[in-house]
């Protein structure tokens, strides 16, 4: 899959919230003060007016008990053992993946899940992804009595094995209508569960230990940037009641959530497969998927993502319009303008105050005129860029006087 497009997905989609007042500020694709939008030359990314970010700033600690921190705890089988027992027990815990940081609850348990949108400050209309280990917790979820019933499978379910046999243990997240054990608020009452089998070691340790299936959105605050380090957990969450587990540097220095961005989201429908969100497995694998497994011709494979309103009850989590956002306006430059390679007085004063990140040192011509610089694969890997591109967005907020965040 192309950078760009992996990029496009893991962070916002702001087209259809776009600050006014930052569209008229273009000049040459950086941004700069303009009286009127210079057609062509500039691409807004992903902007929000400062009043709106304003909002979404760490929670005061007026707001939050201060009795109720969250701790780090190691990934030891005795550590992921008490996890395992406080999650039974209806509280919380933070654990990695193989896409980002999850924060999970019993799946089964309402009043543990009211507690993760109420962590997260959540909307009830955004669903959540229930994570198991094995196909046959899926089907336990879903109004469908699964290939171990003995009789012939319907189109639907073929599919769903299909997939799942292809991707799980991965990045998959498969939607199907939903069976009576599972709490209306998981679905945010559309009736529908999304479910995955993440493959990433203390993920799968922690849900076989905890003998029930979890629900695990995102351990952030709602609609910022997804974690992919127990840090940013804490730094989101850090005031709330649960445990985050932490299992250290990897032994190659390389992010602990090793795919780096969200899952892909799929409802499986009579005909149909339907992306929902976008994430680490294309359409394109997708339908190979149904192909080789002598399905290509009973369903067809549709792109349906869309961005709502919070009133809105989604079938498929990230589907409000702001969704992985970071608290700095962020922007890609024109191909024009890169491919220019110049730059007059204003972009100059601009990117002073700009982090950098770059892709395949595109924009390494400007390395020295911006105030921070990253590039997210210096060797053009989008895999490479994907782990990345979450964890450089957070290190982005965090670099003192930066205004904006520029792509190539």
């Amino acid at each position: 899959m192309q950078f760009m497009l992996q990029l496009a997905f893991a962070l916002v989609r702001a087209s259809a919230f776009t600050s006014t007042a930052l569209i008229t500020e273009s000049r040459i694709g950086f941004g700069v003060a303009s009286s009127k939008k210079i057609s062509g030359r500039f691409h807004q990314f992903s902007v929000w007016s400062s009043s709106l970010r304003s909002l979404d700033q760490h929670l005061s600690s007026d707001m939050v008990p201060q009795s109720q921190i969250a701790q780090r705890v190691d990934a030891s089988n005795e550590s992921l053992m008490k996890c395992a027992e406080r999650l039974r027990s209806g509280e919380l815990v933070s654990f990695p993946t193989e896409t980002v940081y999850g924060l999970g609850c019993h799946a089964l348990d309402e009043k543990a899940v009211r507690k993760v949108f109420e962590a997260k400050r959540r909307p009830l209309s955004d669903p959540l992804i229930v994570h198991v280990v094995t196909t046959a917790e899926a089907f336990s979820l879903w109004d469908l009595q699964g290939p171990s019933s003995g009789r012939d499978m319907d189109a639907p379910e073929k599919a769903l094995v299909a997939l799942m046999e292809d991707f799980w243990p991965g990045p998959l997240t498969l939607i199907y209508k939903a069976n009576e054990s599972v709490p209306s608020v998981v679905t945010a009452e559309t009736g529908f569960v999304a479910a995955r089998c993440p493959s990433h070691v203390i993920a799968r340790q922690l849900i076989s230990l905890s003998k029930v299936p979890i629900a695990a959105p995102s351990a952030n605050r709602f609609g910022h940037v997804s974690p992919t380090r127990a840090e940013h957990v804490m730094s989101d969450l850090g005031g709330e009641n649960l445990w985050v587990v932490d299992p250290g540097e990897s032994s190659d220095g390389k992010n602990i959530c090793a795919v780096g961005v969200e899952s892909t989201v799929a409802k499986v429908e009579d005909g149909t497969v339907s992306i929902l969100r976008h994430g680490a497995i294309s359409p394109k694998d997708i339908e190979n998927c149904l192909t080789i497994a002598g399905l290509g011709n009973d369903f067809k494979v549709q792109i349906c993502v869309r961005t709502t309103g919070e009133e809105v009850h989604n079938v498929a989590p990230g589907q409000t319009i702001k969704h992985y956002s970071p608290d700095v306006p962020s922007y890609i430059i024109s191909q024009r303008k890169v491919q220019m390679q110049s730059l007059d007085e204003k972009e100059r004063e601009i990117l002073s105050k700009s982090v950098l990140l770059d892709f395949g040192q595109r924009l390494n011509w400007i390395k020295g005129s911006c105030l921070a610089y990253r590039d997210l694969s210096s060797a053009g890997s989008s895999s490479e860029a994907a782990m990345q591109v979450f964890d450089s967005l957070r290190w982005a907020e965090l670099v003192i006087g930066a205004e904006r965040v520029f792509f190539p």
